[in-house]
């Protein structure tokens, strides 16, 4: 699998106008089909908005293999970040890339509000496919991409459902919808309409947890396939008729 260049995701942190609605992506050699992008698109109705991505492959078939302890463990993502300020879904003002991505990573669940699994117990359901608003930031330690999740100060105020770690993270319990080669969730925003208009971009990636549990803590590892090719965030959340 190829790993997008640091410069590329750079451009990430700067930008661009959005000029097209959905984003098209070309059939790459290399790429796992179920994370090889060939189209996104998002739309918005009142404070909800939804991002699809397809794949060349099964949507969701691959998960990180187990390690049985969360420092140094992998998680697997479908991400869409956007030109959307950090604050309409709960974050500190202007504090980085407010993305919405669906995780799966086996090690640990940070959904301790949600049951995903439906077995009773709301503590073990990390290997599950889930959401997450996140906010992400530069950092050049977390090599080639130079982005992780950001890390956050003690006390700083979050949305109601984060989960408690040291990161711009939030649980929402948006259920993603995945079936056959596309993958499907809905979001919302604090302000009704104010996604339509904004930037996106779709990315399939790894992450990994800090081995010794320190700063910074989720980087972003590997960049398995961008739908616009760049990281320019072209596309455009269009209004939901």
């Amino acid at each position: 699998m190829r790993i997008i260049s640091c410069v590329a995701f750079a451009g990430l942190l700067a930008v661009a106008p959005a000029t097209a609605h959905d984003l098209k992506s070309e059939r790459k050699a290399g790429i796992a089909p179920a994370f090889d992008i060939l189209s996104a698109d998002a739309k918005a109705k009142g404070r909800i908005v939804t991002f699809h991505m397809t794949v060349a492959g099964q949507a969701g078939s691959e998960r990180p293999a187990p390690t049985g302890k969360l420092p140094g463990s992998e998680v697997y993502a479908y991400a869409w970040p956007t030109t959307l300020d950090p604050s309409v879904a709960g974050f500190r003002k202007k504090s980085g890339i407010l993305a919405l991505v669906v995780t799966a990573h086996p090690d640990f669940d940070d959904t301790p509000l949600y049951d995903e699994d439906g077995d009773g117990d709301p503590n073990n359901d990390g290997k599950q496919w889930h959401s997450h608003w996140v906010v992400l930031a530069k950092d050049k330690t977390c090599g080639p991409s130079g982005l992780k999740v950001r890390d956050i100060s003690p006390g700083e105020a979050l949305p109601a459902s984060a989960p408690g770690l040291p990161l711009a993270l939030d649980s929402p319990g948006y259920t993603p919808l995945i079936k056959g080669d596309g993958l499907t969730v809905n979001g919302t925003t604090h302000k009704p309409k104010a996604a339509i208009g904004a930037g996106f971009d779709a990315v399939t990636a790894k992450l990994r947890v800090h081995p010794q549990g320190k700063t910074p803590l989720l980087c972003i590892t590997e960049v398995m396939d961008v739908a616009s090719g760049k990281l320019d965030l072209s596309g455009r959340i269009v209004e939901q008729k």
